[in-house]
């Protein structure tokens, strides 16, 4: 069905290329949530439907992306019903959602596991980047401010380190028992081996003892997850995403997480709010009984 109506686009309605691969990518992310749902394509209704554009939108696509996969579901059900393959559309009023900002992606806690056991920490460098992911993930910091801290900012005996974030406003961050050890490990051999007797303020050198970049880290950060198999799109944000997603899901007050992440509105906090809402009516829509 599905080649049928991509073929039709293509010879009778003479859509271009990219248009043609982008609808074809929709539908087969369709026929996937059907296949998983233990229902043919033409046997999806209208409340299936609208459960496989909520699912969308927890994967962090943005309403433009998801408004096209509508368009795209509704053009396909329209032409099974003018082929004679359905009485009827269940996909004739479907909408997309409202236009609220572009749900943040983050990783789930299996795949940041998978991404801190990447490095090899048996060399200088590998050590050096599991602890820096190790306390990106701990602290939820800015790509930036992780790039900045000083040896003066860690009090790791107590756990916290001083961050110095936007609008040069300083805030105290946690930092968990895991990732304050691999901090501790690092010191001790790896960072002195990169620095060979060079003195530093900054808690993370590059290979050859001078100050790492945000640019440098982003790469590094590509790097592994590439070997990770993990989404393309990973960046240090991602992760910062990831760090507030998990806390929230695990019963964190918004406020604390505000804090922590150093926004100073709690509106673009409430951000995470829609991933837990929208999540929830996932896992609702596919375990209730009567949903």
């Amino acid at each position: 069905m599905l080649e049928a109506y991509l073929d039709h686009l293509r010879v009778e309605r003479r859509l271009a290329g990219h248009t043609l691969e982008s609808y074809g990518r929709d539908l087969t992310a369709l026929a996937a949530y059907a296949a998983a749902a233990g229902h043919p394509l033409d046997a999806l209704d209208r409340q299936a439907l609208e459960a496989f554009v909520r699912e969308q939108m927890t994967r962090g696509l943005s309403p433009r992306t998801v408004a096209r996969m509508v368009a795209a579901v509704r053009g396909f059900y329209r032409f099974l019903v003018l082929d004679r393959r359905l009485e009827r559309n269940p996909a004739d009023d479907l909408r997309p959602p409202r236009a609220w900002p572009a749900l943040p992606k983050f990783l789930s806690p299996d795949e940041v596991e998978t991404l801190i056991a990447q490095p090899d920490t048996s060399t200088p460098l590998g050590l050096r980047d599991r602890a820096m992911i190790e306390l990106l993930y701990a602290t939820g910091v800015r790509v930036s401010e992780l790039m900045s801290v000083r040896l003066a900012d860690l009090h790791l005996d107590e756990q916290f380190m001083t961050c110095i974030g936007k609008g040069n406003k300083e805030r105290l961050v946690p930092i968990g028992e895991q990732a304050a050890e691999w901090i501790t490990t690092y010191q001790r051999s790896a960072r002195r081996a990169l620095l060979k007797g060079r003195a530093s303020a900054r808690l993370f050198v590059n290979a050859r003892g001078g100050p790492l970049t945000r640019v440098g880290f982003w790469k590094i950060l590509k790097q592994y997850a590439r070997k990770a198999n993990l989404p393309r799109s990973l960046s240090p944000h991602v992760v910062r995403h990831s760090f507030a997603t998990h806390l929230l899901e695990r019963g964190a007050d918004l406020r604390s997480i505000q804090m922590m992440l150093g926004h100073a509105d709690l509106s673009t906090t409430q951000i995470y709010t829609h991933v837990l809402e929208a999540r929830l009516r996932v896992v609702y829509d596919r375990f209730h009984p009567r949903a």
